[in-house]
């Protein structure tokens, strides 16, 4: 049983929900609305390997405002 994201077009709320089968119908559950869309969400992913964390590309611990952060050998924000 798939569980899906739907956002609704009444009050912009997203919401998980299982799929039991496909001619169920489904309601929003903030304002129960029935015009929903269904969101494409992406995949699950499982890293499997440890990397430095809140470190980017270049080396800063501060997010950029544009990744990559760095073109080459030299960083954008410097």
């Amino acid at each position: 049983m798939p569980i899906y994201d739907f956002k609704c077009r009444e009050c912009g709320k997203i919401s998980e929900i299982l799929l039991r089968n496909n001619n169920e119908a489904i309601r929003c559950a903030n304002c129960g609305s029935s015009d929903l869309e269904k969101l494409i969400s992406a995949s699950c992913v499982i890293k499997n390997y440890s990397s430095t964390s809140g470190v980017t590309c270049c080396g800063k611990e501060e997010r950029c405002e544009a990744p990559p952060c760095s073109t080459g050998n030299r960083c954008r924000r410097d």
